[in-house]
């Protein structure tokens, strides 16, 4: 019976310790949750139009993969604003770490929504902080690829293939 006490008054302070530490912090991890969810759908919608074999064991297998990710990646922003913001004043380190993560996550869920509904570009969530355009032609990015193959096959002459 007495065990049974430690035990329960253990995972008290635990559960008290945990919930406080993620209380403030359940706002990013909804918006993970969300942005894995929705990245999950219109990735299954864009693997149909692409024709190929969905696995759901895989996609789930994956999709869980991402959130623990994401807890992860929220936990250690949280550590660095705890260790940092004392000494800054303003939690930079952690809201940066945040902002690349999540604009990972943007960038995957448009860019399939865009594959889905047949728009040949491609969304760069970056390019919000700078002046210029936010999606880019899919073709564009071919053509300079073209090129540059192009020019590596005219550097080469044909004495060159003989030798």
């Amino acid at each position: 019976m007495n065990d049974n006490n430690l035990f329960s008054s253990i995972f008290a302070v635990l559960g008290a310790s945990i919930t406080s530490f993620y209380a403030h912090l359940a706002p990013w991890l909804l918006l993970g949750m969300i942005l894995v969810i929705a990245d999950l759908r219109f990735g299954i919608m864009a693997a149909k139009k692409r024709g190929e074999k969905i696995r759901f064991s895989r996609a789930i297998r994956r999709t869980i993969n991402k959130m623990v990710d994401y807890l992860c990646w929220v936990t250690l922003a949280e550590v660095c604003s705890m260790t940092f913001e004392i000494t800054i004043g303003v939690p930079v380190i952690s809201m940066g770490m945040l902002f690349i993560i999540y604009g990972i996550e943007i960038n995957s869920c448009v860019n399939n929504y865009l594959e889905y509904k047949g728009i040949k570009k491609k969304f760069n969530f970056y390019k919000l902080v700078g002046k210029e355009e936010l999606l880019d032609d899919v073709t564009e990015e071919k053509r300079k690829v073209t090129t540059i193959e192009e020019r590596e096959v005219t550097k080469t002459s044909p004495k060159d293939d003989n030798q």
